[in-house]
């Protein structure tokens, strides 16, 4: 193969990981290795929409781009793309055979709507267990509201790929149902029957993708992340509400939810983990570790809260737990840590907050008479939002960083 061949091949590795999730660091660090045993000498520049690859091979230069917006998550093709990249770098895959091994992992199916169904059943009824839901019925709602949402959303997908209308038509049907369980008795005043179906809809790796770029100085690209899944919960906002206004309906400020025994809370914890896990197509055999890590950091977070600490302090300790515990298993398995850690804290980003907000909002815009207790409950849950999300970040990134940090010096230190 030319140059011309070998960065095509590179771009095609690289592209995949970065639209299906994959942290850009590792996106970067996956490409340099193979760009390394195919004899050249790389810089990928990612960009909002693009991909920019400056290679070298010590006799001539070249620059190439490719179009590639990171606003999937799939880690079965990002587990796949590493292992054809260890394939061809230990000679078991030629560079011909790479092209056909990429392209068909960039056209995997994902999780068969069944599967993500039941999952996104799963996950919507567990977080309203630990939102302190006390009725069954609500339950039952909540699990059909989301089981619903979640075909309309595999349909719609067939006929429109924009990322914004799907989460929309979800979030207006849980909003249209949350507001005939309201008129017929079946919701209490947190509206879980309306607001947990929409929770699940949230883009907690695109947030936290995008702290993670914006804490290794990747300005442009961690703001276009976070302006992305902004738009995504702007989407969900306003679904929920339109679907609740057609009926009269709002969302009341109020306390998001009930506190709940902490063994009940750790076990909704393992099945909202594992939900999100069939979202992001984690591999069966990678999900364990996700779902171990969420629970404890559930019960740790549990602790904290029982203890005094705020929702912001229960999620710092949490993703701190989880990034401690997990950034060294996915070293030492090779496992992408965008899919074994976002999966075990993202059920705590902060969408019933946000979702409160945006109505408070939309209340004092159209009430002549505001009050204080609105317009002071409006105002702290944003503020709860900012730092929950922030403190989530920290709390991640932090030890994966430093944990990354000495390792690769201490492996730099024995070569």
């Amino acid at each position: 193969m030319n140059l011309q061949e070998h960065s095509n091949l590179v771009l095609a590795f690289a592209r995949v990981l970065y639209v299906n999730g994959e942290s850009t660091e590792q996106t970067i660090a996956a490409s340099s290795r193979l760009s390394e045993s195919l004899g050249l000498r790389t810089t990928i520049i990612p960009r909002w929409g693009e991909l920019q690859l400056q290679a070298t091979d010590g006799t001539a230069d070249l620059v190439s781009v490719v179009t590639a917006d990171p606003n999937g998550v799939d880690m079965d093709r990002v587990v796949s793309t590493r292992r054809a990249i260890d394939e061809l770098r230990a000679g078991k895959l030629t560079s011909a055979a790479a092209f056909e091994r990429i392209k068909m992992i960039s056209h995997a199916a994902p999780a068969p709507t069944w599967l993500f169904t039941l999952a996104a059943a799963a996950g919507a009824a567990a977080l309203s267990v630990i939102f302190g839901v006390r009725h069954l019925a609500a339950v039952l709602l909540i699990t059909a509201s989301a089981a619903i949402g979640a075909i309309l959303r595999r349909n719609l997908a067939h006929y429109n790929t924009s990322a914004l209308l799907q989460p929309f038509c979800a979030a207006l049907l849980a909003g249209f149902i949350g507001g005939l369980a309201v008129r017929f008795q079946l919701s209490s005043s947190l509206r879980l029957v309306a607001v947990c179906p929409c929770m699940i809809l949230v883009p907690g790796p695109h947030v936290l993708n995008g702290m993670i770029d914006l804490s290794a100085l990747r300005i442009n690209l961690g703001a276009c992340r976070l302006i992305f899944a902004s738009l995504i919960v702007l989407a969900i906002s306003v679904g929920l509400l339109l679907g609740l206004g057609l009926l009269g309906v709002t969302l009341p400020v109020d306390e998001p939810g009930r506190a709940v025994p902490l063994w009940f809370d750790t076990l909704s914890a393992g099945v909202a983990v594992g939900a999100y896990s069939i979202f992001f197509s984690t591999p069966l055999r990678m999900s364990g570790w996700p779902i171990a890590a969420g629970m404890l950091a559930h019960a740790l977070r549990w602790f904290t809260l029982d203890l005094g600490g705020g929702a912001a302090t229960g999620a710092f300790v949490a993703c701190l737990l989880v990034g401690l515990v997990l950034t060294p298993v996915a070293r030492r398995y090779q496992m992408p840590f965008a899919a074994i850690g976002f999966a075990s804290v993202v059920s705590m980003m902060p969408g019933v907050f946000l979702f409160r907000l945006a109505s408070g909002l939309l209340q004092l815009a159209s009430s002549s008479n505001t009050t204080l207790p609105l317009l002071g409950g409006t105002i702290a849950d944003g503020i709860i939002a900012v730092t929950i999300i922030l403190a989530m970040s920290f709390g991640l990134v932090v030890p994966k960083i430093t944990i990354d940090h000495l390792a690769d010096h201490a492996t730099r230190s024995k070569s």
